[in-house]
């Protein structure tokens, strides 16, 4: 059975190619252009296929009018409905009663489990998070809410310390940078993919919430947001070199457009990427009818269970 490792990067859509206000086309991206034979990830570089990677354009909107926002879009990733249209518009960014009502009658962490797979999320949580959710001063986004939901457990620095679990810039910087959280490995970006490539050989379905490409969309300026992504970019260049020849599939998403248009400094109506990096007759497999959010929980089950 392949695995499938699921990187959802929150708030890239695909957008103009300028570099005067998109840092994905600003940015020096090479694995990015590596894997789309020297295109940039913009609009105008959908549809494609190559030796390693598919791109679709994948719509965020979901016949709703509106800005999409990130519980519901997220929801609608997770859950294969379109939770805009259930609850009757775009909702954001922490789920409502509807989304977690929709997230808790079945998820795609859930169905994995209950048809005999395993999932991981691997993001690592610091203790300060737990105790935010417990005296609710913070509630769940619709990702780790759906893992709950389904019985998995939400990685610890206990997890991050022992090398089961990557901090949300993958590298480990940024947590260290705080000064009430535990300690943590520093990775190289480079050494951060490999050790995403490792820990996907630990479940059926592996999935990553990088959420600071949202973050820049809406506070960075075009240089950090560039550096953002170059950053990310060598993450997934050693994560694509790791990866090598598996018969597995690393799918890349997103929620909604924010990160391609700084002119704009919120949501966008942009399409967002759906990049697939395989085995050719996987990618095609998983790109069958794919046009929308609601597209990838059915395509993730088709990839594990076929």
């Amino acid at each position: 059975m392949p695995r499938v490792l699921f990187l959802f990067l929150d708030g890239v859509g695909l957008g103009a190619p300028d570099p005067s206000s998109n840092p994905l086309a600003a940015a020096h991206l090479p694995t990015v252009e590596r894997l789309l034979d020297g295109r940039s990830l913009v609009a105008d570089a959908a549809p494609f296929e190559g030796e390693r990677a598919t791109l679709v354009s994948i719509d965020a909107c979901l016949s709703v009018p509106g800005d999409p926002q990130s519980a519901s879009g997220q929801a609608a990733l997770l859950t294969g409905r379109n939770i805009p249209q259930l609850i009757g518009g775009h909702y954001g960014p922490k789920p409502n009663r509807a989304i977690a009502a929709a997230l808790r009658e079945g998820n795609l962490f859930a169905e994995v489990v209950r048809r005999g797979g395993t999932a991981q999320l691997l993001n690592a949580y610091p203790p300060r998070y737990f105790e935010a959710i417990v005296t609710r001063h913070r509630l769940y986004s619709s990702i780790p809410l759906a893992a709950a939901l389904a019985g998995m457990p939400l990685m610890t620095a206990d997890d991050l310390q022992a090398g089961r679990a990557l901090s949300a810039d993958f590298t480990g910087i940024g947590w260290a940078a705080q000064p009430d959280f535990p300690p943590a490995p520093i990775y190289s970006p480079e050494q951060a993919g490999q050790q995403l490539a490792r820990l996907s050989l630990l479940a059926d379905l592996t999935w990553f919430d990088y959420w600071p490409s949202d973050h820049a969309g809406h506070r960075d300026s075009l240089e950090q947001a560039a550096a953002l992504l170059e950053t990310f970019d060598r993450v997934l260049g050693g994560l694509v070199d790791a990866w090598a020849d598996r018969p597995d599939l690393i799918a890349l998403t997103s929620d909604h457009g924010n990160l391609e248009d700084l002119a704009h400094r919120g949501h966008t109506l942009a399409p967002v990427p759906g990049l697939l990096i395989g085995p050719r007759e996987l990618r095609r497999a998983f790109a069958q009818g794919l046009a929308d959010l609601t597209g990838f929980h059915d395509a993730v089950l088709r990839t594990l269970f076929r």
